[in-house]
This record gives structure tokens, C-alpha cells and sequence, in this order.
């Protein structure tokens, strides 16, 4: 007689606890068992499914081909069963929210509205990482991901939060120093400041006599997040290109200078909510964006306006 499901969900939870945990020991005192019961349960799965998912060193554990598809099945399955027990319990908003948000959205959307958020949802565990850089919502194991600018073709689902116009900015201080650029080529004299990531343009894009035209920039400093390059042009360090949204306090204190807006083509940067499609979404995720649909439609800074 095959294993009752019951039993096989819960090898799954552990499989994936010390996967997540990165060890024996980590998970089993996450899961309140004993590092040899967690072993035993890993041999056992193992032993079911006639081949080995982990392999263990003194230093390291990781997964073989055979176990990154299984920890792949298992997230999915998983979620669905929490999914499942969330339906059953009458749609209540509990459990743990992985939330994985841009540095610049994160620092002023995303952290001042948790309060409230968590207020009203108090069984909610939220999960908060803030970075720049594109990542697998499965293999970080996220809920949902808030990212910027073009979506690549994928399998997520997006729901659209906001938008703003880009600006090329730079500090009365740097400009002072530098001189004040009149045209996109007087660029090429200037220091910019540009991301590293993989999907950053090496261009910015221009309207100049009614034609649209990509102006090569090049720069002494490259970052890898909106709130690093914002810091470094209020140091003076250079000119940036941003989503004004980030920086139209700092402009309003005269802090940074907009420049070249005569010929700013006026592209917008998106704003997307991303998640893993396929069956239900799960009450905690569609409360989480539901809220953030909100709180930026309160916002006129993404409006794509200004």
C-alpha cells in the first residue's frame, strides 16, 4: 500500500526546510525536530524515490539534477496545499509573505505602508528583500516581486502598479565644476552615472529635431541600485537618469538640477507587481498587491506625469 499523502507532504516540507535552511541542523531546529530525525526523514524520501536530491559535505550541501527538480515540484505542491488550507479557512490573510521589491519602490512605498498593512492583517508574517536585480521568484522562493522597466517574456503573472518619466539629473555642485550640458552629445564630456546590471542600456535616449536618438554614456562610477546612483549624484559625482519619482523631492529642494528636458523623450518607467502564475492566487499575495494598488494610486508621483 502506497504511503498515505499525508506523510509524503510532510518529507516534501522537510526536504524544502533544509534546502531553504541550507543544512541539517538549521532545519531541524526551525522545524523543532532533532538533526538524526531530519536525516532519517531525507533517507527515507530518498530511498522511496530510488535516487539521491542532496549532496552532503563537511562544508556545503547541495542539490544533484534529480533533487533541483524535486525542490522545484515540492515549492509548487506545497503552495498549493497552503493554498488550500487558505480556502478552507475562509480566505484569511495568514502565513509567511516573501515580498522582493526594488530598492528605490521598497524604501518609499513599500516600508512606510507595512504598519498599516500588518495592522490590517495581523496573522500576516511579512518577508521583506530590497534589491535592484532581477531574481527567480521560485528559486528564492518569493510570493511576489515588485520590479521596474520592461518585463522580460516569462511565465509570471504582472499587474501594473504605476508608472513615471525618467530625468537626467545632476547636483548644483557637480554642475558648477563640470559646466551644464546644452545638447545629449555634450554628454560625451560628462560623467554618468550607470547601473551594471545585465539589462542596463549603454545608451540614453534623446528627442533631438523631432528624431529619437540613443546618446552612448559613459561614466568614472556603475551601480546596482536606483538609491545608490541617487546618493552619488547628490554627492556630485556625476549626471544620473532615474524615474523621477525617486528624486522630485531632491528636485524641489534644488538639491539635483533636471537637465536636457527640452529634449527628454518623455519613455516611462512601469511599475509591476510579478508572480508565479498557475491555480489560485493565494489570499496573502492578492491582499499584499490589492494594498499596494492602493497606496500607489494615492501617489501623484506615479502618475507618469510632472
Amino acid at each position: 500500500m502506497p504511503r498515505i499523502m499525508m506523510e509524503r507532504s510532510g518529507e516534501m516540507e522537510v526536504f524544502a526546510r533544509v534546502v531553504q535552511d541550507r543544512g541539517f541542523s538549521a532545519a531541524a531546529r526551525n522545524l523543532d525536530l532533532t538533526p538524526s530525525a531530519v536525516s532519517k526523514l531525507i533517507a527515507r524520501l530518498e530511498a522511496r524515490l530510488g535516487t539521491r536530491l542532496l549532496v552532503r559535505t563537511t562544508r556545503a550541501l547541495t542539490l544533484t539534477e534529480e533533487g533541483e527538480a524535486y525542490h522545484h515540484a515540492a515549492l509548487r505542491i506545497l503552495r498549493e496545499l497552503n493554498d488550500a488550507d487558505q480556502e478552507a479557512a475562509g480566505g484569511a490573510v495568514r502565513g509567511r509573505l516573501r515580498v522582493n521589491t526594488t530598492i528605490p519602490f521598497g524604501t518609499m512605498f513599500v516600508a512606510p505602508a507595512m504598519p498599516d498593512f500588518i495592522a490590517r492583517n495581523p496573522d500576516l508574517i511579512v518577508d521583506l528583500s530590497f534589491t535592484d536585480g532581477i531574481v527567480d521568484l521560485v528559486a528564492e522562493k518569493s510570493d511576489v516581486a515588485i520590479r521596474t522597466g520592461d518585463l522580460p517574456d516569462s511565465g509570471l503573472i504582472a499587474r501594473k502598479l504605476g508608472q513615471s518619466r525618467r530625468v537626467v539629473c545632476a547636483a548644483p555642485d557637480y554642475l558648477t565644476r563640470r559646466g551644464c550640458p546644452q545638447t545629449a552629445a555634450d554628454l560625451e564630456q560628462h560623467d554618468c552615472l550607470t547601473f551594471n546590471f545585465r539589462r542596463a542600456r549603454p545608451s540614453w535616449p534623446f528627442r533631438c529635431e523631432g528624431q529619437e536618438v540613443a546618446q552612448p554614456v559613459k561614466g568614472s562610477i556603475v551601480v546596482n541600485n536606483g538609491e545608490t546612483m541617487k546618493q552619488m549624484a547628490l554627492a556630485g559625482a556625476g549626471i544620473a537618469r532615474v524615474g523621477l519619482f525617486h528624486v522630485e523631492s531632491e528636485i524641489a529642494a534644488g538639491r539635483l538640477a533636471p537637465l536636457l528636458e527640452d529634449q527628454n523623450p518623455g519613455d516611462l518607467e512601469l511599475i509591476h507587481a510579478v508572480y508565479v502564475g498557475g491555480g489560485p492566487l493565494p489570499h496573502r499575495v492578492r491582499a499584499f498587491i490589492e494594498y499596494m494598488v492602493e497606496t500607489v494610486g494615492e501617489s501623484p508621483l506615479l502618475k507618469g506625469s510632472s
